[in-house]
């Protein structure tokens, strides 16, 4: 093998560079030579294959910077319909003219569908990155306990989840953390840890809403930002709860801090940030948010005459207000824990390519003795028997219910993520950089317009 290709697909993560670059130093020591595909499934759709030489005389470009966010290879939601032969044809071919003779994508579960149409006919392989976490199982049997029914909303069925007939042991994961993941919490938790004092000084119920649409890791882990209550999208909110445990708070503390996940749903499982329709004569449909939704629940529930009667403000929807962390959970400069373990995965990709492994992922374990170290799994490990993936859950034994927080063993599952996950260098370049003098008149160079002088195109 002389010649592999990278892509990026699906959201960014804070380790995608890392990946990229620990892909490459791996591969200049093996002296093969690595294509970047520009904008992942995207490029592939282009006839002239946008594309960058990533180690020119077997020496990483200078714009591949593992301590940067993002990708320098841009990505994109596209994926190629496996049934469409014709254009995987067409790829193909622009595969053979450019002499690639391995795949390597870098994503989640979305991108480990769409590299399936090209393990028929070109060793593939994944590099694992997602904040969300939920590329991975909890043991290896979860998928069996997935089932299909059917429905009338498209796609005609729906899968339901049986209850776990298996005891969690930690060192039974497969695929324990994905890069990407620490920074997000590191971001979610600190953000919670600033509102904190706001709620705190004006006698406020604040309600901070984290990434996570099906899965609640990003949630659990911003339990670090110490929150007063935290709702996963595993766990229905149970309202009476909810309310009952706010008040006990706000009385003791005249503050509330509450976490939930983007993906709470309600009892009856709709989740809580779903289109609704208002009230106003047109009758639009408002798209609000999990934490918006949460926080119209309780001014119904507390009512302005409870804040009065505390002399904590006029009405409910004064006291009670709410905050996304957002999309810079995603971005900016990863942790070392992601920086390290990233660029780890992305050497092990290509040495999996190297060994003639295909449709197969790159993995992160852990157990007692060894702490982390890398391993690799088949895709269809994570396949249901119907081939579909489905985002890994919160384990129930990682969350307690009835006290809105991480359980003992939630507590132990993140501990050794992030005991060590800040380095000393993390600490030295913000103190460095965030207030250089020069951030003040320099203007903002993208690597974007570097990487764009380096782009190449195949020839019609």
């Amino acid at each position: 093998m002389k010649r592999i290709a990278i892509l990026t697909a699906g959201g960014d993560t804070p380790a995608l560079n890392a990946s990229i670059h620990g892909a490459v130093v791996r591969a200049n020591q093996l002296k093969v030579e690595v294509l970047g595909l520009i904008k992942g499934f995207n490029s592939l759709f282009n006839p002239r294959v946008p594309h960058v030489h990533l180690n020119p005389l077997f020496c990483e470009i200078p714009e591949l910077d593992p301590t940067k966010g993002g990708t320098i290879l841009g990505g994109s939601r596209d994926y190629v319909n496996p049934e469409d032969r014709d254009t995987l044809e067409k790829i193909f071919g622009y595969f053979d003219r450019l002499r690639i003779e391995g795949l390597l994508c870098i994503g989640g579960d979305g991108t480990l569908n769409g590299l399936q149409p090209f393990c028929e006919r070109l060793p593939t392989v994944l590099c694992p990155k997602t904040i969300d976490n939920d590329l991975g199982l909890n043991y290896a049997s979860e998928v069996d306990e997935c089932v299909r029914e059917p429905c009338e909303e498209p796609p005609g069925h729906r899968y339901r989840r049986l209850p776990s007939r298996i005891d969690m042991d930690l060192e039974q994961m497969i695929n324990y953390v994905t890069p990407g993941y620490a920074t997000s919490v590191f971001v979610s938790a600190s953000g919670v840890e600033r509102v904190r004092t706001t709620a705190e000084s004006h006698r406020r119920i604040a309600i901070v809403e984290v990434m996570g649409r099906h899965s609640g890791f990003i949630a659990l882990g911003a339990s670090y930002g110490q929150p007063d209550l935290v709702l996963l999208p595993e766990h229905p909110v149970n309202m009476p709860l909810l309310v009952e445990r706010v008040k006990e708070l706000y009385e003791l503390q005249k503050n509330v801090v509450i976490v939930c996940g983007e993906g709470i749903v309600d009892e009856a499982g709709v989740p809580l940030g779903a289109a609704k329709r208002t009230t106003d004569p047109a009758g639009n449909i408002s798209l609000s948010g999990a934490s918006e939704s949460l926080r119209q629940r309780l001014i119904e529930a507390l009512g302005d005459d409870y804040f009065r009667s505390h002399r904590r403000g006029h009405a409910a929807h004064e006291a009670i207000f709410t905050r996304k962390i957002g999309h810079t959970q995603r971005g900016g400069r990863p942790l070392a824990f992601d920086r390290f373990h990233a660029a780890q995965l992305g050497g092990k990709a290509v040495d999996m390519l190297f060994e003639g492994q295909n449709d197969s992922v790159s993995i992160l374990q852990h157990n007692s003795k060894q702490g982390f170290y890398l391993d690799s799994v088949g895709g269809h490990s994570f396949r249901d028997r119907w081939g579909h993936i489905h985002a890994r859950y919160v384990h129930e034994s990682f969350y307690d219910a009835e006290k809105m927080k991480p359980s003992p063993m939630g507590i132990e599952y993140l501990l050794p993520i992030f005991t060590d996950a800040i380095g000393l260098d993390d600490l030295e370049h913000t103190r460095e950089t965030l207030f250089d003098s020069g951030n003040l008149f320099r203007p903002y160079h993208s690597v974007n317009t570097d990487i764009n002088k380096r782009i190449r195109f195949l020839e019609s």
